[in-house]
Order: structure tokens, then sequence, then C-alpha cells
């Protein structure tokens, strides 16, 4: 049985305010970020954050986590910075509208008007990647779905952290690493997804991207802690990325739980925040000046 279907439990956090909370709490862990300039911008009707780089022109979209209901370009400042630091990009957080005010496919729509917006200003696909934590995690394959159903010409590649891609909550993780996850807790997601899907089936390939077939999509790099509810997640992106034929890489690292990239201290951190840099490096071309 999905988890979605069973609802909260006894001494569950069970209103939004206290969702928000707790997403917010977990923010404080990603820092502030240094030596990248942060100025805002908007790309079409969608505003955001840039992030300057002063590396090569490469252009990452980032979408942040907070499961639809919580974040914004500011709280991930920190976790973006490091990914522009570790790739030499320069980032673009759209500020997507979140639920309950605009549930979905708000945010997903918004994701796809911020791709256009890149083309708009003439940039390639091929340089562009797209990527994301947690619920942008997720949000990021459902622009990609979006982009190559419109008929749009695919990024570059497609990269998460820790991706929330299964809003059914059925995998497996869910129930064995929940005693072990202590950033996240599965009726945190299930609050959030109701917000987010209100009447919507939580199987939608736009919502829960682990259940759409990847057939001409962008190769992908997925990382996830071994000890997070979420690690089935990155695991099922893989299986459908491999059954499309699509180039893969799933890295899932022993003994860390969720977003453990936050902590540039640790040597697991470090070398996921290499290994996503140089694929973002690999698949986007650079950007003609």
């Amino acid at each position: 049985m999905a988890f979605w279907q069973s609802g909260p439990g006894k001494g569950s956090v069970t209103d939004l305010d206290s969702v928000r909370a707790r997403y917010a709490a977990s923010f404080a862990r990603f820092g502030a970020p240094a030596e990248v300039a942060v100025v805002p911008g908007s790309l079409g009707p969608v505003a955001g954050e840039w992030h300057k780089s002063g590396g090569e022109p490469r252009a990452l979209l980032y979408f942040h986590g907070g499961g639809f209901v919580a974040g914004s370009p500011e709280s991930h400042r920190g976790l973006v910075a490091k990914l522009v630091a570790a790739s030499g990009t320069s980032a673009f957080v759209p500020r997507y509208r979140l639920a309950p005010e605009h549930p979905f496919p708000a945010a997903v729509r918004d994701g796809l008007d911020a791709y256009r917006g890149l083309l708009a200003h003439g940039i390639a696909p091929p340089s562009i990647l797209l990527a994301g934590d947690e619920a942008g995690g997720g949000l990021a394959f459902a622009v990609a779905l979006a982009a190559r159903n419109a008929g749009l010409e695919r990024p570059g590649g497609v990269a998460a952290l820790s991706p929330w891609a299964d809003l059914a909550l059925s995998g497996l993780s869910i129930l064995t690493n929940r005693a072990q996850d202590s950033r996240i807790g599965w009726e945190q997601l299930f609050l959030s997804a109701r917000h987010y899907l209100k009447k919507t089936n939580p199987c939608d390939v736009y919502a829960s991207p682990a259940f759409a077939s990847f057939k001409d999509l962008a190769p992908v790099m997925v990382h996830a802690g071994a000890q997070e509810i979420l690690r089935d997640d990155a695991s099922k992106l893989g299986d459908r990325a491999a059954e499309a034929g699509v180039p893969v890489s799933v890295e899932i690292y022993d003994g860390m739980g969720h977003l453990f990239q936050a902590d540039a201290a640790q040597g697991e951190a470090k070398v996921s925040l290499a290994r996503l840099g140089q694929f973002i490096r690999s698949r986007t071309s650079v950007l003609a000046v």
C-alpha cells in the first residue's frame, strides 16, 4: 500500500505552518553563499535570482526544494552557490509558485516558462542543465518531460539531489529509513503532497516523474543518501532512464542522509559536489559570448 493512502499517524505533524517551519529549519543548513554574486532577475514571467559564477558561461536552471509548499531562491542560496562553485556555471533559481495557494501544475508551468525564457534569450538548449533538490529535483524532471512533450529541444542534462519524484510515497525506503532520516519525515511529505496535488492523482507523471517514460530525455545524474527516506525515489528515476536507454548515473552514498551536500566539510559531500560539477560541465556546451 502506498503511504498516500494511509494518512498521518498519531503524533504526526499535521498542519501546514509546522511543515513550513520544519522546512525553514532544514534550509538553515545550507549556509550563506560565498564568492558568488547573487542578483534578482526574471525569465519571461518567472522572477528569481541569478548566481553569477564569473567562470565559463553555462546556464544551470535550478529548482529549490521545500515540498512544493516552502522554500525560495533565498533559502537555497548556500546550496546553489556550492554547485555554482563546483561546476563553473551561472545559475538561475526560479521563484516558482507554491501550494496550497498555487497547487499542481503551477510549479511545472513556471518551470517550463523559465526554460522557454532561457531559450528566448538566445541560450542554446545544449548549454542548459536542469537541476534541483528534493521537490525541486522532481520538478527538474517534470520540466524536462514537459519540454520534450511540447516539442522543445532538450537541455544538455538533468541532475537531482535527494529528489522527491514519487508523490504516492510508495518507495520501500519511506518505511525502512524512517527511523534513520532526521532531516525529513514521511508525514511532512504526505501533507506537502496533499496541499500540492489537491485532487490530482499522485501518480500523474508531471507530479511524480518516477512513473514517466524517459524516452528521448537528456542524460541524467542523481545523488542521494543511503539513509534517507527518499533513497528509492532516486533509484526509480535511474530505472526509468535505464529502461529508456538514456545515459544515467545514480549514486547512493553510504551512511549519508537527506541532502548531505549541505555539509561541505564532509568527504562524501565534497565528492558528490565534485561529481555533480563534472557532470554539469561535461553535459553543457560553453555559451557563445
